[in-house]
């Protein structure tokens, strides 16, 4: 963190300004991404955060609870509701985990399975919306993927600090 004390009045004003930010362009630009995504996610009856449960388990299945949780980022209070939503919907069945009771499994139902026929058009459709050509998105989602690893260790330090 920077030592404020050493800021003059101007530099901390300076910095404080919304397009100095790092925080507002990913904010915005993940609101937009968002509002691009929800007609094309519509016919589905997905929103854009139960399309990205449908993503990773479509990539694997059966997941955990918490490997959700870890690999979207999610804490259990947003997660739980949301699985109990799409499991009402019949895209998804919780069972225990056979070899550990304690363990809750997640895996798309046939009808959850089908959907990714329907989504597999999507991220062409969005790239081609958005006028992005395939390289620019992979150099993007790289510099993002490292900036998430980067502020998910900065997190982690934080909620666990050494002793």
């Amino acid at each position: 963190m920077t030592d404020d004390r050493h800021l003059s009045e101007q530099e901390g004003d300076e910095l404080l300004r919304l397009d100095r930010q790092l925080c507002f362009p990913l904010y915005a630009a993940t609101n937009l991404l968002q509002r691009l995504y929800r007609p094309m996610l519509e016919p589905l009856g997905l929103t854009y955060s139960q399309y990205l449960v449908m993503l990773v388990l479509w990539e694997r299945e059966p997941v955990t609870v918490g490997e959700l949780q870890s690999c979207l980022r999610l804490d259990v209070g947003t997660l739980s509701p949301m699985l109990k939503r799409m499991e009402r919907a019949g895209l998804v069945t919780r069972i225990r985990d056979p070899r550990d009771e304690r363990r809750v499994l997640i895996a798309p139902t046939p009808k959850g399975r089908d959907l990714k026929i329907e989504a597999r058009g999507i991220p062409h459709a969005l790239a081609k919306q958005v006028g992005v050509d395939a390289e620019r998105i992979h150099a993007l989602r790289e510099l993002t993927h490292a900036l998430v690893g980067q502020l998910g260790e900065a997190a982690e330090r934080e909620s666990h600090p050494a002793a």
